[in-house]
């Protein structure tokens, strides 16, 4: 008997195409927030449905370590389970020791974080679009024409010598196309670029510059027109965004180049696997076909994060998009 958390079921429409499919962005319990699932609770309902693999993100912690956990209790369900840092600044900030830490917490050796993320909600482009105030603004990260800050130069290079993915963060299409060349000059090979809210002209480049872009239900769910409490007791709605534009950057660069994700977790939203499947079926109704869906669920993020040094994970120099 398969159930898809909750309410839902295998046979509902597309489900069969979560068989395989790796959700590279999950927000589970514990947390400080109202989560649907937790983390085990999570990785029963991803195996239950035939998904083979499950990204937790937190943008309060490290989550290397609850996933190391998950793997070593629920391993034997065939759920490819990992996690990693996003830096915000409840999470250490921008420091190499941070990354350092995510890097090494776990179960020893290849059990620690696969990806490090800048800043998802600490930064000025998301600042702006919530309407905080210049003051909050000016404190949040940001990109500028200037040389790198020392610290992220330094955390570039550990990215690089892990072999683990490098997540822009929620930044401007702008800021992600020149990081995604600056980790490149510095050896990253495993880039992935949020652009939801990218022109098409900035996920062209960003794709040319050896990065994927990842499409993600939440910012296309209703979610979006519900005030939330992400990082202190504020509440506030962030821009939608439309399957049209979506869609239009998908054709633009091929599916080859793209992932798909739920962001799910929040109380708001279905739960993660529930979540996933429906963006599935929005994507599907758009014209996609189940070669492409397979590619952006499936196939792009196994090459994206397998474990470093693991059968199928890129070798040195490689770029992702040539494998997929």
């Amino acid at each position: 008997m398969c159930a898809l958390q909750n309410s839902s079921r295998c046979d509902l429409p597309y489900a069969y195409l979560l068989r395989g499919a790796i959700d590279c962005h999950v927000h589970c319990a514990p947390h400080i927030n109202e989560r649907t699932v937790t983390a085990f609770e999570a990785v029963r309902a991803a195996a239950q449905a035939g998904l083979k693999g499950l990204g937790i993100m937190d943008v309060f912690a490290n989550s290397s370590g609850l996933a190391a956990l998950a793997m070593r209790e629920l391993g034997h369900l065939g759920v490819d389970v990992f996690g990693g840092i996003i830096l915000e600044p409840f999470a250490g900030g921008i420091d190499p020791r941070v990354v350092e830490n995510a890097l090494r917490m776990g179960y020893g050796p290849g059990t620690g974080a696969r990806f490090v993320s800048l800043p998802c909600h600490h930064t000025r482009f998301v600042a702006r679009s919530e309407r905080r105030s210049a003051e909050y603004v000016a404190a949040c990260f940001h990109v500028d024409d200037g040389p790198l800050d020392d610290k992220l130069k330094e955390i570039l290079d550990r990215i690089a010598a892990a072999g683990v993915v490098f997540n822009t963060g929620h930044v401007t299409g702008a800021e992600a196309v020149r990081l995604v060349g600056e980790a490149r000059s510095r050896g990253v090979q495993k880039i992935l670029c949020p652009a939801s809210y990218f022109s098409t002209d900035e996920a062209r480049a960003a794709v040319s510059g050896g990065a994927i872009i990842e499409f993600s239900f939440f910012v296309l769910s209703h979610a979006t027109a519900i005030g939330q409490t992400m990082i202190d007791a504020e509440q506030h709605r962030f821009p939608p965004v439309t399957l049209d534009s979506v869609t239009e950057k998908i054709a633009a660069v091929g599916p080859k180049h793209c992932i798909l994700s739920s962001d799910s977790g929040s109380y708001v939203l279905p739960p993660p696997v529930e979540a996933f499947r429906e963006l599935i079926v929005m994507i599907q109704s758009a014209g996609f076909d189940d070669e492409a869906i397979e590619l952006m669920a499936s196939l792009n993020p196994a090459a994206l994060f397998a474990k470093p040094g693991a059968a199928g994970c890129p070798a040195p120099h490689a770029k992702i998009r040539d494998l997929c």
